[in-house]
């Protein structure tokens, strides 16, 4: 493991007093006055290079606009992650967004937020290009793991923590990608056919819920919808965001995904990144074309006008007009960064509890947590458990292992260190450090048990030979995946549904050798497992994508000092086809599923999944209680609210996640359940605690081409239970 130094963290101490945030956050109101009181005295060519990236590889971030002077409006300085500050040093490498939504917890999503919202505020980031919400609509999408899984009403809850974590620390949040970015697979041509209900009660959900918590900026997405892309899209932009769902502030294209320079404008977008017409050759869309379609009355003045408003009010909205720091990134001059270190003690001490508390366990046969009485000997195997070939700065700029995209080591953002804990591509960050799960494992265990590990995937016979006789055998294995732009041994959205490196016959040779035996995987989303039902696998743990401390946390939660509580964001299938879609290679992709995605389409055709969407083990266990119901028709936009009382009856203290399920009246058409609550709620052993869930008119309402948003006539059922196929208490009301 590598540490960061004394002289850093004093740094770093002294970065987070000078960049704490100023002032809370303005009414958009006041927003527009500030933002109206500069751009009424700017020049036409002034107000379009607020508009106007200043091109691929030539400013300090990754996109950047033009400064103006008399009036003077600031240079804004774009970057990614959804994850945090991206082609940065001495930034934190925390869980991915698919981590954040296993814990089904708001405050945990916020301070996650806040804290990569106060390190881009350290860099001088003004517009932080995350949170990603794109559906996890295909079990093995590419991407799924940046965004928070396949059910919209967690994706809105997690993205809207995130938009007033980010913003608290005076940076614009960027929700991505709209919309309709649900596959890498030819993602720059290909046409996403959807119906209009479908659309806002599943992919635009999110965003309405984001734009309710005061989202500043919208990044739209490479694809064509209805033949048309997405940022020059009228009715995705114009109709559906701006209009319908009443979003004031602006929208930036990705990078590269501009391709008009009228039709763009007037289609409502109000800004084009990086710049370029094409990545880097310092022509534009925008900037002098721009200015001559508004001389020439193709675009007009005002709508110009209106894209400078947006983007000077986001920029007001947040408070970045007093104390905000200077840039200090060189994200394309990386060897000549300035030292300005924004991580710290405390925000790694975070990344290892929130990374704990998304651990999922799948199953366990009474094997953890691990006790030390009879402990002489741990087996641990497979290269995921162990640390990258290269040392972490070779990772940083090796050419094959760019945005992480290499297969190498653990894996908890991607591969190489980079890559190394997460997925690959724009949604990466560096990582300052990782403690690897054997580090962890062998740290927790003590210098009395015996830890004996081999990295080699593809030797079953000596991964056998080395776990025989071990008292608990660890195997170790993954699934990644990454953004287009970059493949890993031929994947972006995955190839398949299967373990990479030899995976599914290293955990049946361990398994065959130890009657002992607990899977661990790190993946982006679903695996197949034809291993499941061997007698001697006695636990599988799934700890997702958890960042730097992914070794810590997993050992936390494997010897019990954390009761494990996450859970599933997503439903593991038993086969492949079990899903309703799947990555399409036409360029016409077709969402025939519509309402019934994920474990929506798995209870509407009466499907058994291996592990349900919000499923989860604790080493203790929890009685429901009756539930209750009072209908509040009109009283402060609720109009229902549901208590119920939750105990913990083992013996252990611990966290259990009770969930809300919705069932519309039968007329209403909709899928027979669709989650409108959770709450994690921390629970002593032999107590109990009362959730309450309350259900405003947008959670039964249902979209129609007719009337938009209507609340259907007659009786719903509420499912409470700790996941979407494990019901406990049931009750209904009619409206």
């Amino acid at each position: 493991m590598i540490f960061t130094s004394l002289t850093t963290i004093a740094v770093c101490a002294l970065a987070l007093v000078q960049g704490a945030p100023t002032s809370n956050e303005r009414s958009w109101e006041e927003a527009y006055a500030k933002a109206e009181s500069v751009v009424n005295q700017m020049s036409l060519e002034q107000k379009i290079g607020l508009a106007t990236g200043m091109g691929w590889q030539k400013t300090l971030c990754v996109g950047q606009t033009h400064e103006s002077t008399s009036p003077y409006f600031p240079s804004l300085c774009l970057q990614d992650s959804p994850l945090g500050t991206v082609l940065a040093s001495n930034v934190t490498a925390g869980v991915s967004g698919i981590n954040a939504a296993a814990t089904f917890d708001r405050e945990l999503m916020y301070k996650r937020a806040e804290i990569i919202g106060t390190e881009s505020r350290g860099k001088g980031v003004n517009v932080q290009l995350g949170p990603s919400v794109d559906i996890f609509r295909s079990a093995v999408s590419g991407r799924g793991w940046e965004a928070f899984g396949e059910d919209p009403y967690l994706q809105g809850v997690a993205g809207s923590e995130y938009v007033k974590g980010v913003q608290s620390q005076n940076v614009i949040a960027t929700a991505k990608h709209f919309l309709l970015n649900n596959q890498e697979t030819n993602r720059m041509k290909s046409n996403s056919d959807v119906d209009d209900r479908t659309i806002h009660e599943i992919y635009a959900w999110p965003y309405a819920r984001m734009i309710d918590a005061g989202l500043t900026a919208v990044m739209c997405s490479y694809n064509l919808y209805e033949d048309v892309h997405s940022c020059e899209n009228d009715k995705l932009l114009n109709q559906i965001l701006k209009k319908d769902m009443d979003f004031k502030g602006f929208v930036m294209s990705d990078w590269g995904a501009t391709h008009s320079t009228v039709a763009s404008a007037n289609g409502g977008l109000d800004m084009t990144m990086p710049g370029d017409v094409n990545m880097g050759d310092g022509l534009s869309y925008y900037g002098k074309n721009l200015t001559a379609a508004v001389e020439r009355g193709d675009v007009s003045e005002g709508r110009v006008t209106d894209m400078a408003l947006r983007i000077a009010a986001a920029h007001y909205k947040v408070g970045q007009d007093k104390g905000f720091p200077e840039v200090s990134l060189k994200s394309f001059d990386r060897e000549n960064e300035p030292e300005v270190a924004v991580t710290s003690d405390e925000h790694a001490k975070f990344v290892r509890d929130i990374g704990a508390a998304s651990v999922v366990l799948l199953s366990n046969n009474d094997i953890l947590p691990i006790s030390s009485e009879g402990l002489n000997k741990i087996a641990i195997v497979g290269s995921d458990a162990g640390p990258p070939l290269l040392p972490l700065t070779t990772h940083l700029n090796e050419e094959e292992c760019e945005y992480l995209a290499c297969n190498d080591g653990t894996y908890a953002m991607l591969t190489c260190i980079l890559f190394f804990l997460k997925g690959w591509g724009s949604g990466s960050v560096d990582f300052p450090y990782i403690v690897t799960p054997t580090e962890g494992i062998s740290k927790r265990a003590g210098e009395s048990v015996e830890v004996v590990h081999t990295y080699n995937d593809w030797d079953t016979e000596a991964a056998a030979e080395l776990a025989k006789d071990a008292d608990i055998a660890f195997v170790f294995s993954k699934a990644p995946a990454g953004e287009e732009f970059i493949t890993v041994e031929g994947n972006n959205d995955r190839k398949n549904m299967t373990l990479w490196n030899n995976g599914d016959n290293l955990i049946q040779a361990v398994a065959d050798a130890n009657k002992n035996t607990v899977v661990v995987i790190h993946s982006t989303g679903p695996v197949l497992m034809p291993w499941i039902d061997h007698e001697n696998i006695k636990a599988v743990v799934w700890p997702g994508l958890p960042g730097q401390e992914t070794g810590n946390s997993l050992a936390d939660v494997l010897f019990g000092d954390v009761n494990p509580s996450g859970r599933l964001p997503y439903t593991i299938a038993k086969n492949k086809e079990d899903y309703a879609a799947h990555i399409s290679p036409k360029y016409n992709i077709e969402y025939t599923e519509k309402l019934a995605l994920g474990y929506r389409h798995f209870d509407a055709n009466d499907i058994e999944p291996l592990f349900a969407f919000g499923y989860g083990l604790s080493y203790s266990t929890f009685e429901y209680k009756k539930i209750k119901i009072n209908t509040n028709r009109g009283k402060n936009d609720v109009l229902a609210t549901v208590t119920a009382f939750v105990k913990n009856t083992g013996d252990v203290d611990g966290a259990e996640v009770p969930q809300a399920y919705i069932s519309f009246p039968e007329s209403a058409g909709e899928p027979p359940k669709v989650l409108r609550g959770f709450e994690r709620v921390f629970i002593k052993a032999g107590q109990q605690t009362k959730v309450t869930f309350e259900f405003k008119k947008i959670d039964l309402s249902i979209w129609t081409e007719e009337s938009g948003w209507t609340v259907p006539e007659g009786e719903y059922t509420v499912h409470v239970g700790s996941s979407s196929r494990d019901i406990h208490q049931t009750a209904a009301f009619s409206l």
